[in-house]
């Protein structure tokens, strides 16, 4: 029996999958990468660290991605955590799970993933071919048998036979990767619906002085809520960090989609931090009657030392109003509920957010109505497949998106090789 001929556009995460599993199933695979070697972006995943995926049990592990979750149901049945992990030991590269379900390869090192994963692909018999730009498709009655690409050394556009071609180019986000966006052009060029793309897992930037002023303080056990036009949207505790231009870390990447999408429409958005989340108002407030009466002759300076990174001090007496020469015992009632209320509700106004080049993922994306979830098979184009971030599926932070890509490519890479 004729093997069948796989084009996979895109050597990231998801084409990586894509071909291994493609390969594995009989077909003949080429991987046409438009940069100068694949897995680029994986290569600076998770800090480089790579966490490429979450021990959480399927039905948690689907609510991380929102209203699109289900769609990745099938793929995710079909190869998940477990298939993963046994995957990447087969290959040399045990994992670890760590704080959160995270997991990681042993080594901490996301190169020895992308290593291993290209020497399981070549071994497989898979062609790649580098510096390779698609431009489009060749499709005959509603079928694709190949694509129009550029590279290997010359401007000309050649025509690439296939069987089925299979579209995992990626995001927006990180450029300088090669994730530029191509895939949504080549959707759209043929009629699939591309929601629009924005920013996901994005750093936040704010009005005026205070995050500056910050620059550098990580805070560990805070709790941030997100306030769109007045009411709570998301909450989340954990770890953040001021930067230079606002707000990052993971407890705000992980609510910036919400953000972004607001700031989008044109709606007021707040960051209220809670510095003190483990005492409720009523015990903070007796915590700081406490610690007034015993200090009562210290300057309130010294007090504040207690509560406070040093960095965070001046702030907190600016935006209070109160002097920290001020003696403790001179600090009236309307002084320390102003206090109070500070630690709890530590407020800044949202003006913007990061560009791709800064942000994780993005959200958006070929719209998942348009594409079979049991195979990721283009419902409007026979034998086009789509997987990873080029879909309208993202979700928070934890490995929940790498594993989106290797489940969505693995899926894509059986069918398409059928």
């Amino acid at each position: 029996m004729k093997k069948r001929k796989v084009i996979i556009v895109g050597g990231g995460a998801a084409g990586l999958l894509a071909a291994g599993s493609a390969a594995e199933a009989g077909a003949e695979v080429t991987i046409l990468e438009k940069m100068y070697r694949p897995g680029r972006k994986l290569r600076i995943t998770g800090k480089g660290r790579c966490n490429l995926t979450n021990d959480k049990p399927l039905a948690d592990f689907i609510s991380h991605f929102g209203s699109n979750g289900k769609f990745l149901r099938p793929a995710f049945s079909r190869f998940f955590t477990s298939d993963l992990k046994a995957l990447l030991v087969q290959l040399g590269v045990p994992t670890v799970t760590e704080r959160g379900g995270r997991v990681f390869p042993a080594s901490d090192q996301a190169q020895d993933v992308v290593d291993a994963l290209l020497r399981w692909i070549v071994r497989k018999g898979v062609i790649i071919k580098n510096k390779v730009e698609v431009k489009g498709f060749l499709i005959e009655k509603n079928r694709v048998i190949g694509v129009k690409a550029s590279g290997e050394g010359s401007s000309k556009i050649h025509d690439f036979k296939a069987d089925a071609v299979i579209i995992t180019t990626g995001g927006a986000s990180y450029p300088a990767t090669g994730s530029t966006g191509d895939g949504y052009k080549l959707a759209e060029a043929i009629g699939h619906t591309v929601v629009p793309v924005r920013p996901a897992l994005v750093p936040l930037e704010t009005d005026g002085d205070i995050a500056p002023r910050l620059q550098g303080v990580s805070l560990r056990n805070v709790n941030a809520r997100l306030i769109i036009n007045g009411k709570k949207k998301a909450e989340e505790f954990g770890e953040m960090i001021f930067t230079h231009f606002g707000l990052s870390g993971p407890i705000i990447l992980t609510m910036s989609k919400l953000a972004v999408d607001a700031l989008e429409l044109k709606r007021d958005v707040i960051i209220s931090i809670d510095l003190k989340p483990a005492l409720d108002e009523k015990k903070l407030d007796a915590r700081l009657l406490r610690d007034i009466e015993e200090q009562g002759k210290k300057k309130y300076g010294s007090l504040i030392k207690g509560l406070l990174p040093q960095k965070m001090i001046p702030v907190c007496a600016d935006m209070t109003n109160i002097s920290l020469e001020k003696l403790c015992h001179q600090i009236t009632t309307a002084e320390r509920k102003r206090l109070k209320i500070w630690l709890k509700d530590f407020r800044f106004v949202v003006a913007g957010y990061r560009p791709f080049a800064e942000a994780i993922i993005t959200a958006g994306g070929v719209s998942t109505r348009e594409i079979d979830p049991r195979t990721m098979e283009s419902k409007k184009v026979n034998d086009l497949y789509f997987a990873g971030e080029v879909l309208d599926i993202d979700a928070d932070t934890g490995g929940y998106n790498l594993q989106a890509a290797f489940s969505t490519g693995w899926q894509a890479g059986q069918t398409a090789a059928e």
